[in-house]
């Protein structure tokens, strides 16, 4: 038994966001099928630093979020494409999109055209902007949605601003947010046996994760300061030069405040008025940094998380990508596991990001490659294997 056992999930989705809600579903034990258009499929399958993989249409993009999951090609504009979605509709639990607004109803498949034959069907919507409002047909790309929502006007410092997150934020969260929101969903047929739409737009989905910085503006009067590597709640707290490199720490406690002091060997800057108290002491870390990197940087990293995380001061070093994903914890997590696809070899992929003590997720199959499963798809909905020939050789399939 899975988390999502006996569920499934037609997955109309393309690229980042939609894929990656869809994800948590297929790793959760659902059903996933994508649904693709058999012109190329998801845009995702070509996107990569490998070009060979993107010309096999498995490109790198298209791998880290789609194992476990079917692949159907359809035409949708055909109306025998139209009676095939429909078809599947019937039998899905959950439909997943990420086209514009409108494109789906100008199909003749918005949700009120398929919850009739299917009233327990949730349809989840993924836009940039959601389904309503002055901003909803406009195009977005996570790119464009850090700039409005007001991630990049918190990124960065005085030399470096406005600045982008160094990965698709917008797009990741707002798949997140979806793929909670279906759960949410299916939690609430499961008591009901109501299905219903559900909107999720990427920029209501990021801008509450800024929660404290935008309470500071909205309650509290004051706009944020690009701050570089620094924490805005706590001093010091942030980044620091070391022997050789960097190091993080966190000080946001004032016992943990007085024991760097200790630590590096300046007890007097703990009864300095300009640091003695949390408030004046963030107010002063201009003049804070350059005392405890003259310290810091007479030992290496490693000596300095050793015996800051002794004394309780969270602290850590700053790993390259590379080391962040070999670590031990990671590995002693099974956060990545392998998975062989035949053309290409083992994969390593990330494995569902919660650990379930009675239904644990299983990365169990490698991505599709464009339309595998079609034909048994649509033989378990009792289409012939001629019909499915003909379907391919219409271009419907």
């Amino acid at each position: 038994m899975t988390l999502f056992s006996g569920l499934r999930v037609l997955d109309m989705t393309n690229v980042l966001a939609g894929p990656f809600a869809t994800s948590f579903l297929a790793l959760g034990g659902a059903e996933v099928i994508k649904i693709e258009n058999p012109d190329g499929g998801d845009l995702a399958r070509k996107l990569g630093n490998v070009s060979q993989l993107n010309d096999q249409l498995m490109g790198t993009s298209f791998l880290a979020q789609n194992a476990n999951k079917k692949s159907v090609t359809l035409n949708l504009k055909p109306d025998e494409g139209k009676a095939v979605f429909r078809a599947l509709a019937k039998t899905a639990d959950v439909v997943v999109e990420n086209f514009r607004p409108g494109v789906m109803e100008r199909l003749g498949l918005s949700y009120a055209s398929l919850r009739d034959t299917n009233p327990r069907l949730i349809y989840c919507a993924i836009s940039g902007f959601g389904q309503t409002g002055p901003d909803a047909f406009k195009p977005a790309y996570d790119q464009i949605i850090q700039g409005l929502s007001g991630v990049m006007d918190v990124n960065g410092d005085e030399r470096l601003h406005p600045l982008r997150c160094g990965f698709p934020l917008c797009d990741t969260v707002g798949g997140l947010n979806a793929a909670f929101a279906i759960a949410a969903a299916l939690f609430h047929r499961e008591r009901t046996g109501e299905g219903q739409f559900v909107d999720v737009a990427l920029l209501d989905s990021i801008m509450p994760l800024m929660g404290w910085v935008a309470a500071n503006l909205l309650i509290g009067g004051k706009p944020p300061v690009p701050m570089g590597n620094d924490n805005f709640t706590a001093a010091p707290s942030g980044t620091f030069a070391t022997q050789d490199g960097h190091i993080n720490i966190a000080a946001n406690q004032q016992a943990q405040w007085e024991s760097v002091c200790d630590v590096v060997g300046l007890p007097e800057l703990k009864t300095d008025p300009r640091f003695e108290k949390r408030d004046v002491r963030k107010a002063n870390r201009k003049a804070l940094t350059p005392l405890l990197e003259a310290k810091l940087v007479e030992r290496p990293t490693a000596h300095w998380v050793e015996a800051l995380n002794a004394r309780g001061v969270p602290s850590g070093e700053i790993l390259s990508l590379g080391d962040a994903l070999a670590s031990a914890q990671i590995a002693h997590r099974g956060s990545i596991q392998a998975v062989t696809e035949p053309g290409i070899g083992d994969l390593k992929l990330f494995n569902l990001a919660a650990q379930f003590e009675r239904t644990p997720g299983r990365l169990e199959s490698p991505p599709p490659r464009l339309s595998a499963d079609t034909d048994e798809v649509l033989g378990g909905l009792g289409y012939s294997p001629e019909r499915v020939a003909r379907l391919r050789q219409e271009g419907i399939v």
